[in-house]
């Protein structure tokens, strides 16, 4: 492929190419697939590449550089997944075209055109010396499973960076980026009664299922839309033969904090929880698994210069208010680096059959992109 322009044909014509490579989060042979072909581009685009291994459970991380740039010198880091939610063949219900202005597919927004913006950026800017500070740019193949393999790399590259800058989707219906978001967390759940013949002997049972019941209701009462704490019984298990009092079931909850004191405050009310049979155990653990993204005076300022700069070429940047999704930039903000997020693509339908890109919009951000790139110091 040759070198990236920032045109509004080769830009759709770069992203069609991503979106047609197919990259669910657990399917490590078509990860690696499209790490070679991000790799190619940047390479194509006078960039340095290189992949990072992260286990044989999960596709490499992807860590793209100026020419002649010095990894140990603190710039600006952006973050970015080439991992998608789609399964092999989401291409066959929504398969990549160009109607009225919106180009679709899976992973459109969510988030290759994001990443191919900010690659065509950088490689307008590919020697260090025409940028304020070197860029690195990491992208990860694990962003929508949680992170769990690429958390540590981001987390270390991120402790050498000035800021951080994510292409994640730009907001829906507005093309705002972020500057907070709650953080995410999840709750297991184990319960364990007593086996017994359901029909001879029902009285001996103990059912986990009927206590599991009463954890779920008492776990989502606890969301507080006020405080901004939500949390969502996702998925249960439990039970065997329809004729045996059970005596084994279990739950997984998401939950969303905006803060760490929210975080805690919770953790103690679910510790707190007993069953209503003092015959039957819970076993319960609850993980912050991304830390909240609050809006610090740090971020407000580096928002500003941001909106500054792309004045200067007339893009606007909006401020979208506080998002209960979470994104690898709520590793970077609890590190103190000054972040702003969601400054990919402008389109909707993210996770759906639906997804798509609004062409129109995507010179004006790879635009922006390049300029903020080149004068944020």
């Amino acid at each position: 492929m040759p070198k990236i322009e920032i045109t509004n044909a080769s830009l759709v014509e770069g992203i069609t190419r991503w979106i047609e490579c197919e990259s669910p989060s657990h399917d490590v042979v078509a990860l690696r697939k499209m790490a070679e072909i991000i790799i190619e581009d940047a390479l194509n685009n006078m960039l340095d590449g290189e992949t990072v291994s992260l286990g044989e459970e999960t596709g490499p991380a992807i860590i793209i550089r100026q020419k002649e740039s010095d990894p140990s010198e603190a710039g600006i880091l952006i973050l970015g997944h080439y991992d998608t939610v789609h399964p092999i063949g989401a291409l066959r219900e929504n398969p990549c075209r160009l109607e009225e202005g919106k180009l679709y597919g899976p992973g459109s927004y969510d988030m290759k055109a994001g990443l191919l913006l900010c690659l065509s950026a950088m490689g307008s800017l590919a020697n260090r010396k025409s940028t304020a500070l070197p860029i690195s740019f990491l992208i990860v193949p694990d962003e929508e499973t949680g992170s769990i393999a690429s958390r540590a790399l981001t987390e270390k590259m991120a402790s050498n960076s000035r800021f951080a800058l994510v292409a994640e989707p730009a907001r829906a219906n507005t093309g705002f980026c972020v500057t907070a978001r709650k953080g995410t967390g999840q709750i297991s759940m184990s319960v364990h009664g007593c086996a017994a013949h359901a029909g001879i002997a029902h009285e001996k049972g103990r059912s986990a299922i009927r206590e599991l019941a009463h954890r779920i209701i008492a776990l989502e009462a606890m969301t507080d839309y006020a405080k901004g704490t939500t949390i969502s019984v996702g998925h249960i298990d439990g039970g065997g033969a329809v004729n045996v009092v059970p005596d084994l079931a279990s739950l997984v909850a998401d939950y969303r904090v905006t803060d760490v004191d929210a975080d805690e405050d919770l953790k103690r009310k679910i510790s707190a929880m007993r069953p209503s049979d003092p015959d039957v155990t819970i076993e319960t653990q609850a993980v912050l698994t991304r830390p909240p993204m609050p809006r610090t005076a740090a971020t407000g300022k580096l928002l500003e210069h941001a909106q500054r700069i792309g004045q200067q070429s007339g893009f606007v940047l909006g401020e979208a208010p506080p998002t209960g999704g979470g994104s690898d930039a709520n590793f970077t903000a609890a590190l103190g680096v000054p972040t702003l997020d969601g400054l990919g693509a402008d389109g909707d339908g993210a996770h759906t059959k639906n997804e798509f890109i609004f062409v129109g919009t995507l010179v004006a951000r790879a635009t922006f992109w390049t300029a903020l790139l080149k004068q944020l110091q």
